[in-house]
């Protein structure tokens, strides 16, 4: 059961503030004798970011720069150019952005200084050196003049080598597949016989048309650098391919880089293993490989697409309800800086290849909450008996909109007409938030994350998953122990999605504390109620959590985790903080001591982590430490050297993710309703009273007993007169609407 690296997370595709393109086209007329403005069809209002963006990703003529500095004959890297690389060679793999220090932002955003020098971040497969290697390297600063240096990334590693991977360790990228491919080829056409028996498919190699079956590998590939090893599985081809599987899996050793020493490890099929295929054809001749369950090359049953032999359900033919802006955005944007305002909130966007969206300087009504909100890593851990489903894991455009939170933000009917000097007064206030959106599709799964910034000061971070399982055969006699049938040969395999996430809170000023207040019963008694004697009784009991540690939600909720600031205090004299709030599915991963995630996710096997903050610690892992679950590049364990965090500049981890209890429904994919996972960081004494007031967004309504007078106050705020056309990309315009 291995958790494997999400690498990559949200490469972004399309500039950060592009205005996605609906399935339907919509355009707002005003009506006659109306001045205002429908506004949907409106770009958001310019604002100017108080200071440039210095977390900005470093521009594509930097990117251009950089692999030309890199591959100047003077740097001696003996670079070759990807496109004709083998893995035997040097060449650069990726190029991105660096992360630029906290210490060096924070005196220029909140200061006089110039802004930090731009990094640039470049991983290099070293794979011509006496010792292979994957080496991480930093080259700045940018734009590359004569200042520019080289030199290996190394101090954010505490793993023991630095930005140094082992050969065998690093990442199987598509020259390492082409290295086995010649073994593989070699095998499967020794037994092609075996397989056309068994499941009607055969193997040639990747590129034979006499190939009608699908090869597809997992990780980890290695446990410490030291060894390597491929396992593959085999599904028939189609848009579906991941729904289904054959039982037919092969494991080839494949350690070092001379390809004629790679050799295979055995071959597994019916829940049996065999370590050549001399032993594999002597089962198959005394036939006793059966396939109960053979799968069906038909995957069309596992297509999303309109299943018109389903039925049809009463009124479907209508659009369904749309959200639309009416009246203009209410939120403004700097494109070229990636900064955005929003009713009180403000904040910058970045990107990386590796870590997606990130979130920089939130702030509400001008005052700092947190620093950096980022995603630290995305992965699976499977329950299985076949060697794929007990061994895995596995972007991209960003939009933003404001929505209706679907209920109101606050609402209360007091008084009672009954009275005949009485009164009814009703008051209800708009709800509504931010969204800034953005999908992953990774492998067989899509990620939808969704950052809502609501209009009461507190912040939403809500992560969905929808795509194709990745199943394995069905055998009769697991009786759903790792997951049930879901379709003629296929089982949804168990598994476990964990989203890890940091969010480097400065709640004011970056002095801050993580207080756990536990609701604890004591016994009491109470001199009004003698007869009663003494009782249990529900008691708050705070303290500040002394030293850098993990820890878990508590069981029904019964206690509170705040991120407060010691020395600052509301109107009130309580400490201003905001609280930590698990909303759907708050879970970790099952399996704390699993060999494929022994040492390289240990974040992942609690539910919050409080730290220290250093330059040196930016990152909760490695996007190479999937093959290193024993030696791991980067040991989050080893962050945890008993620092003070108490007062302290301080960093929350937290995990996101569902214990994905696989089931007929995830038929064709699973559905976003249900695999969901949020959580909210809402203000907790941060504020002298709800951050609501403000808002004219509201209604009241006083209706006097007396004389039934109905007073209806609405503050100016009306929704505009507008005549709404729909039409469809071929040009058909639908009924209109009066909004």
């Amino acid at each position: 059961m291995i958790a494997q690296h999400l690498l990559a997370a949200l490469a972004v595709a399309l500039p950060v503030f592009a205005r996605p393109e609906p399935d339907l086209w919509f355009r707002a007329i005003s009506l006659a004798n109306d001045t205002r403005v429908c506004g949907l069809s409106d770009e958001a209002p310019f604002v100017k970011a108080p200071k440039a963006n210095p977390w900005a990703p470093i521009s594509p003529e930097d990117v251009k720069a950089v692999w030309a500095f890199v591959h100047a004959p003077e740097q001696g890297l003996n670079l070759t150019n990807p496109t004709n690389a083998t893995m035997t060679d040097n060449y650069v793999f990726w190029i991105d952005t660096l992360h630029t220090n906290k210490s060096s932002v924070l005196p220029y955003i909140d200061g006089t200084d110039a802004a930090p020098p731009k990094y640039a971040r470049v991983v290099i497969f070293e794979g011509g050196k006496k010792e292979p290697v994957s080496q991480e390297y930093m080259v700045g600063p940018l734009p590359v003049s004569d200042k520019t240096t080289i030199a290996t990334y190394d101090y954010v590693f505490n793993g023991g080598s630095g930005g140094t991977v082992p050969f065998n360790a690093r990442y199987y990228d598509g020259k390492r597949s082409a290295g086995y491919e010649p073994l593989l080829k070699s095998l499967m056409t020794e037994i092609a016989d075996i397989t056309k028996a068994l499941f009607n498919g055969t193997y040639y190699g990747v590129s034979d048309k006499r190939t009608d079956i699908v090869e597809a590998s997992t990780g980890p590939n290695s446990f410490d650098g030291s060894t390597s090893w491929v396992t593959s599985m085999f599904r028939y081809p189609g848009p579906a391919t991941y729904m289904v599987p054959l039982d037919f899996y092969i494991l080839l050793d494949t350690t070092g880089t001379d390809v004629s020493k790679y050799s295979l490890r055995g071959f597994v099929t019916n829940t049996r293993f065999f370590t050549t295929a001399a032993s594999l054809r002597r089962a198959f001749d005394a036939g006793e490989l059966k396939n109960p369950f053979p799968q069906t090359r038909d995957n069309s049953w596992a297509v999303l697409d309109h299943k018109a032999e389903m039925g049809v359900r009463d009124l479907e033919d209508r659009l369904a309800p749309q959200s639309l802006e009416v009246g203009g955005k209410r939120y403004k944007l700097d494109r070229e800086q990636n900064y955005v305002e929003f009713m009180g909130w403000s904040f910058y966007m970045s990107f990386t290849r590796v870590l997606g969206l990130q979130f920089y300087d939130i702030r509400f009504k001008g005052e700092r909450i947190i620093y950096e909100l980022s995603l630290q890593e995305a992965a699976a851990q499977y329950a299985g008996n076949s060697p794929k489903a007990a061994n895995t894991v596995h972007p991209a455009a960003i939009c933003i909109f404001e929505a209706d939170s679907g209920y109101p933000l606050a609402r209360h009917r007091t008084g009672s007409s009954k009275n005949p000097n009485g009164f009814s007064h009703l008051s209800t206030v708009k709800g509504s938030a931010l969204h800034v959106r953005t999908v992953a599709t990774v492998g067989n799964y899509d990620y939808l994350f969704d950052y809502a910034f609501h209009v009461d000061g507190s912040m939403e971070i809500e992560v969905r998953a929808s795509g194709y399982l990745q199943s394995s055969p069905y055998y009769a006699d697991t009786d759903g122990e790792f997951g049930p049938r879901i379709h003629e040969a296929t089982q949804g395999s168990f598994h476990d999605h964990v989203i890890s996430f940091k969010a480097d809170f400065d709640i004011v000023t970056a002095a801050n504390s993580l207080q756990r207040t536990d609701l604890v019963v004591v016994n009491q008694s109470q001199p009004w109620f003698p007869e009663l004697g003494t009782f249990p009784q529900m008691s708050l009991q705070a303290h500040n959590l002394a030293t850098e540690t993990q820890l878990n939600w508590a069981p029904n909720g019964q206690s509170m985790f705040t991120v407060v600031n010691p020395t600052a205090r509301n109107r009130w004299g309580t400490p201003r903080g905001y609280r930590l709030v698990p909303g759907k599915s708050p879970i970790h991963l099952s399996i704390a001591d699993s060999p494929f995630t022994l040492h390289q996710s240990h974040l992942l096997k609690s539910d919050l982590a409080v730290t220290r903050q250093h330059d040196h610690e930016p990152y909760a892992n490695s996007w190479q430490n999937v093959n290193l679950p024993a030696k791991p590049q980067h040991d989050f364990a080893r962050v945890f050297d008993g620092e003070a965090v108490d007062g302290e500049d301080l960093v929350v981890w937290f995990n996101l993710g569902m214990h994905h209890y696989t089931r007929a429904e995830d038929v064709p994919v699973t559905l976003f309703s249900e695999a969901v996972s949020s959580i909210v960081f809402a203000p907790q004494n941060f504020f002298d009273r709800a951050q609501e007031g403000d808002l004219r967004n509201r209604r009241v309504v006083v209706s006097e007993a007396a004389t039934g007078a109905i007073s209806y106050e609405d503050y100016g705020i009306a929704p505009p007169a507008c005549r709404v056309e729909v039409q469809e990309p071929a040009g058909k315009i639908l009924p209109w609407v009066t909004v």
